[in-house]
């Protein structure tokens, strides 16, 4: 039995659903991704095998490529919150963590590009938690 998962960007305007199991968790340090969270990394759950549907919103979905690269975002056009794409020619579902109001059990399983890292992402783990 497969997995299935709810989401929606901030303002509610685009809700979905992922059904099918995610294979890979990254928090990725690079450049672009740092950018395109204006965070210390992006956290992205990856999938070959499970399958998206829109729900509410998707006239609100904006796809973002960079152009010369690789990298894309999916974003609700009316709050700016990071929704899922498909990548690499619609072959890996690339769902944003923080974009599910389901919980998600699995746990990251590596960081990505880690030379990227920001000078002020060391040791987050000592500072206070308010």
């Amino acid at each position: 039995m497969s997995s299935k998962h709810s989401g929606s960007c901030l303002c509610g305007a685009v809700r979905f659903e992922v059904e099918g199991d995610f294979e890979k968790f990254f928090l990725c340090h690079c450049e672009h991704c740092r950018k395109d969270t204006g965070s210390a990394h992006a956290a992205n759950l990856f999938s070959s095998v499970a399958r998206l549907r829109w729900i509410a919103g998707e006239d609100k979905t904006t796809l973002f490529t960079l152009p010369s690269t690789r990298h894309s975002k999916c974003f609700c056009s009316v709050c700016g919150s990071a929704l899922p794409t498909l990548q690499m020619e619609g072959q890996v579902l690339v769902v944003p963590a923080g974009s599910l109001n389901s919980e998600v059990l699995l746990r990251p399983d590596a960081h990505l590009f880690g030379s990227s890292r920001a000078n002020w992402d060391k040791e987050l783990e000592k500072i206070p938690m308010l």
